[in-house]
């Protein structure tokens, strides 16, 4: 009861990530270093999923997906009620955590790097794969992390349009909402305990490193070298009446 749930969330948190990781780093990418008309709405766009109910955001879905849509009628592609579609709907809520994560940490790249690297013959890609990315890795990383938290947390969107069919789309949010319902509290208890295990994990993680970022670092520097001069003074105060008593 508990394993088949627990796998579904697995392979719908996995093809989610997939997707999070090659969208929201391009998005990302994108929006830190290009410049158009119309960009201030479609960051607003790509944040909507954040502020929206989750129901809403499933309608969406069920539109983009279901009878009438280009999927459904051009390709023939029948992806409601699947597994895959909550990927979709996991994915789709969480994106706009890692599109801004992405954005935050390539906007604070040093452009003087990037301007050396072009100087020495790299191409644009060749600047991006071996002095951007790497250098604002640390924010990559802690964006996708909360968007791997936030996709398997994901309840109402995929309901909307996965539904909650025991073995083919019942993830352990939607299985945790049924055994409360049926009063089964020891096997809700175990699933939340397992859920909340992950959670506490990847929000760790993420902390970690936020923790060990180099702009922290430097923001700490001064602090440090301040707390050390007023240590430092206090220290002449004390000891400057014992010298003049000599």
């Amino acid at each position: 009861m508990i394993w088949q749930p627990a796998i579904l969330s697995l392979q719908v948190t996995v093809l989610a990530s997939v997707m999070i990781l090659l969208l929201g780093l391009s998005l990302g990418i994108f929006l830190a270093r290009k410049q158009f008309p119309g960009q201030i709405v479609v960051s607003t766009l790509l944040n909507l999923p954040l502020v929206l109910p989750p129901s809403v955001v499933g309608y969406f879905l069920l539109l983009a997906l279901g009878r009438g849509s280009p999927i459904k009628e051009w390709l023939g592609i029948d992806l409601l009620f699947t597994w895959q579609a909550g990927a979709i709907a996991s994915a789709v809520v969480a994106l706009p955590l890692m599109v801004e994560s992405t954005r935050a940490a390539i906007a604070n790249v040093n452009p003087e790097l990037e301007a050396a690297a072009r100087t020495l013959g790299s191409t644009e890609w060749e600047v991006l794969r071996r002095i951007t990315v790497p250098v604002a890795y640390r924010g990559i990383l802690a964006g996708f992390g909360l968007s791997v938290a936030r996709g398997l947390g994901e309840f109402g969107a995929t309901l909307m349009v996965a539904g909650s069919i025991p073995g083919r789309t019942q993830t352990l949010p939607l299985a945790i909402y049924d055994a409360v319902q049926m009063q089964r509290y020891t096997l809700a208890n175990v699933m939340v305990l397992i859920m909340t295990t992950i959670a506490f994990v990847l929000l760790w993680w993420v902390r970690h490193l936020e923790a060990q970022h180099p702009h922290n670092r430097t923001q700490r520097q001064p602090q440090l070298q301040k707390r050390r001069h007023e240590t430092h003074r206090r220290d002449s105060k004390t000891a400057s009446p014992l010298r003049s008593g000599y």
